[in-house]
């Protein structure tokens, strides 16, 4: 914090959508810019904001950065909307249709959030789907940065849609989800139909969520070619060279929740913990099992904040699991599972038998505490960015069953170039599930784990001094910094 009658710091203000995901990713980055002296001006949801207060310690932990402060606004969905599965897509022409005007109102108003001890706003970092943060950039002369907590892949992916519609390799015509896609520059060879992000998956391109994303995808460049990605140069350095054409002010800081545990550690000369940014209560008594585990037995197994699953799926997945013979650990949030008689039907003898001798389950668990369990073999994941950068961190192997959006590429990448891990997606049958867990933790365990040992050694370099991430999160700042003449 600057002294009195010093120069008075760049005052960032962050906008993630709200969603979870992109609220953790995002709350990193605003602590590391803490880190660096400068003041954050956090906007978030009003319901994402009332989770937050109730189930996490952000509000003590951003305490001691008196630069640092919530702003709330409205999502533009009632109180009691599920914000999952399918309902998912309604956030975003509600933020188009609510929240834009709202954002815009609260800006002036507050009259860009200066007081006497803080500048106006001189940075804008928004989420790179919510291009109505770069209209009221452009109309008040605010730099403003793009940040895409997905990964680079996806995000290149979804910025060629034009050339794959051009193409015809989008919409979909006919059932051949294995053909390769050519129209995506440096990954000619690698993605299939079924690897496209999840909204492309429509015979109609008049899908409402397939041009939302289409179009705010196609408005990068507006953050003055200034754009930050959760990656790192070592994992996707050969899309990052296509997206730097496009886009040649690249901040690439990722994996962050490990570059936030390294600078704070260098900090304050201590190991520190970080803020999960869940909106789930955890349950920790996970953590009390996991200690009566052997090493590496224990498959965990987690979809994220947004998937659910039908009834069926959930038995083909717990006889999968059982069947399997592994020791496992499965969150399965409250409201993950679809129907109206979800929790009626009888549970089978042989999975809570199964369950009893080997398994443990809870409604939300403290993820970045269990992957870097000594007991934790194995992700079963949905393979959102998160959870996959948080797995390759703590060196753990992954079978991938993604849901939507970035993680059908992401789970292409994890088991065909990455060779981290299984891709498991459009399937949901229990002898696939039990013998890809057995393959994962057992015939093919040394292979996997060695291979994630390698990677966890290649994002912990990038993030310490001289690393690709440290050096890059370093001119972020310093770009930040030079907004400021007085």
């Amino acid at each position: 914090m600057a002294s009195q009658g010093a120069k008075l710091p760049p005052h960032v203000l962050i906008f993630p959508l709200p969603i979870q995901g992109h609220i953790s990713s995002m709350l990193r980055l605003a602590e590391l810019l803490c880190l660096a002296e400068l003041h954050v001006t956090f906007i978030v949801s009003e319901f994402c904001h009332n989770h937050l207060l109730k189930h996490t310690n952000v509000e003590s932990r951003f305490a001691c950065y008196p630069g640092f402060s919530f702003q709330t606004i409205s999502d533009g969905l009632p109180e009691d909307h599920p914000r999952a599965g399918e309902r998912f897509a309604d956030i975003m022409p509600a933020l188009r249709r609510v929240t834009a005007l709202l954002f815009n109102k609260m800006m002036i108003e507050k009259k860009w959030f200066a007081s006497s001890t803080r500048r106006p706003i001189t940075c804008i970092i928004a989420d790179g789907v919510l291009s109505f943060t770069a209209d009221f950039a452009e109309e008040n002369g605010i730099p403003l940065v793009y940040f895409r907590t997905a990964s680079a892949v996806f995000f290149w992916a979804s910025f060629c849609m034009p050339k794959l519609i051009e193409a015809g390799e989008i919409a979909f015509t006919g059932n051949d989800m294995n053909l390769m896609v050519k129209s995506v520059p440096g990954m000619e060879d690698i993605i299939r139909r079924r690897d496209l992000p999840g909204y492309c998956r429509v015979n109609d391109l008049n899908d409402t969520t397939f041009q939302i994303i289409k179009n705010e995808t196609q408005q990068s460049p507006r953050a003055q070619a200034f754009f930050i990605l959760n990656t790192f140069e070592d994992l996707e350095g050969p899309v990052l060279s296509h997206i730097r054409k496009h886009l040649p002010r690249l901040y690439t800081i990722g994996p962050n929740h490990f570059h936030l545990t390294s600078r704070l550690a260098a900090a304050t000369k201590t190991e520190n913990s970080i803020s999960s940014g869940s909106l789930w209560e955890e349950d920790r008594s996970c953590l009390a099992w996991l200690d009566s585990q052997p090493t590496k037995s224990v498959i965990y197994a987690s979809f994220g904040s947004i998937t659910v699953v039908t009834r069926e799926q959930l038995e083909e997945f717990w006889y999968g699991l059982v069947n399997s013979g592994q020791r496992f650990l499965w969150v399965i949030r409250p409201d993950s599972i679809m129907g109206e008689d979800s929790g009626s039907r009888p549970i089978p003898d042989e999975l809570q038998e199964g369950t009893k001798s080997r398994g443990y389950m809870v409604g939300w668990a403290p993820q970045l505490e269990v992957l870097n369990h000594p007991a934790i073999g194995g992700f079963l994941t949905h393979s959102g960015r998160n959870s996959t950068l948080e797995s390759m961190v703590a060196g753990v192997p992954m079978i991938c069953w993604p849901y939507f959006a970035d993680q059908m590429i992401n789970s292409r990448f994890v088991g065909e170039v990455w060779k981290i891990g299984l891709d498991m997606k459009d399937t949901c049958d229990r002898v696939i599930i039990e013998k890809m867990v057995r393959d994962l933790m057992h015939v093919r365990k040394d292979e996997f784990l060695r291979r994630a040992d390698d990677m966890a050694k290649l994002t912990r370099k990038v993030v310490h001094e001289g690393g690709s991430s440290y050096t890059s999160l370093n001119s972020l700042i310093e770009f930040i910094k030079s907004m400021v003449s007085n």
